[in-house]
């Protein structure tokens, strides 16, 4: 597993994080496997949310990762709040009771990054920074980002914190390309020319913030896996092409596709089988050609002007 600097510096982790949204429809036993297979792996970084499993998940790898204070500092747990009871919510008091909660679950006195998981249409900037401010003084929480939010979503919120946005987790993947597909049609009348996210893309690099893809094997919104569907059938063959050509998996190379992008980013693995994460792990060890990583966003559909 190779690891990157998140954040330009703030600090170092696997370039492939675990996400654990699904970890509480586990059996204790299977939830430890995959931990351990996650550890094994080389990966140190764990992504979570009050939400997933109604805060279930959160809990269930605290007890399969037996957690105290050693094995508390060989990992980065990230967790997200903002989306609870049917709307979104970055108020202060909503925030540091979320971030108690998910201290409480997850047998930690601290969280290594908070982000806010939505965007709230409410949102007032002094309240998100006085929380995340008070967290930060206490020693609750180490860094702070956010989650599906445009750039200037970013500017406001960062012109009140004392504190820096350090990650931006993204959908992203081989058939949700859109963040990509703006910057390459620019000065087009094509649909891909469409700018839907303010150039999220271009303002992370140039703020070094990292960004997470969420999804990274989904297509449409939730809609199913692309791998092996038959809505895909050219891009299956190119990656079953590539898998062969590096011994690895058809995930390993989906996941090696968005590690070769420049931006550095860190995709969240979702997946709840160790053996397909595992073969996900696999794309650390991928440094695909700027000619392949072409050949599969054309085979996903997409088209250069």
């Amino acid at each position: 597993m190779k690891y990157i600097s998140i954040g330009n510096g703030a600090f170092s982790a696997s370039e492939i994080a675990l996400g654990c949204m699904r970890i509480n429809g586990l059996s204790s036993k299977q939830a430890e496997i995959l931990v351990s297979t996650a550890l094994e792996q080389g990966i140190d970084f764990f992504d979570h949310a009050d939400i997933y499993g109604g805060g279930k998940s959160e809990e269930v790898f605290a007890d399969a990762l037996h957690m105290n204070d050693d094995v508390r500092e060989t990992i980065l747990i990230q967790t997200k709040c903002a989306i609870h009871d049917g709307y979104y919510d970055f108020s202060k008091k909503h925030i540091l009771r979320s971030v108690e909660g998910s201290l409480r679950r997850l047998h930690t006195d601290y969280i290594d990054v908070l982000l806010l998981h939505r965007p709230d249409a409410l949102m007032e900037p002094e309240e998100v920074a006085e929380a995340f401010a008070e967290l930060r003084t206490s020693g609750k929480v180490r860094y702070f980002g956010v989650s599906n939010q445009n750039p200037y979503q970013m500017e406001l919120l960062q012109k009140y914190l004392q504190d820096r946005i350090i990650i931006n987790q993204l959908q992203l993947s081989l058939t949700n390309t859109g963040m990509i597909d703006a910057g390459i049609n620019v000065n087009t009348q094509f649909d891909g020319a469409i700018n839907r996210d303010g150039s999220v893309l271009d303002y992370c690099r140039l703020h070094d913030i990292t960004i997470q893809p969420w999804s990274p094997l989904q297509y449409g919104f939730f809609e199913g896996v692309f791998l092996g569907s038959d809505k895909y059938p050219e891009l299956n063959t190119v990656i079953g092409e590539l898998a062969r050509k590096y011994d690895v998996s058809d995930t390993a190379i989906a996941f090696a596709w968005l590690l070769r992008h420049p931006a550095k980013m860190q995709p969240i693995a979702g997946t709840t089988n160790p053996q397909r994460l595992a073969d996900i792990c696999q794309a650390s060890e991928v440094e695909l050609t700027r000619a392949e990583w072409y050949d599969l966003y054309k085979a996903a559909g997409n088209k250069l002007p």
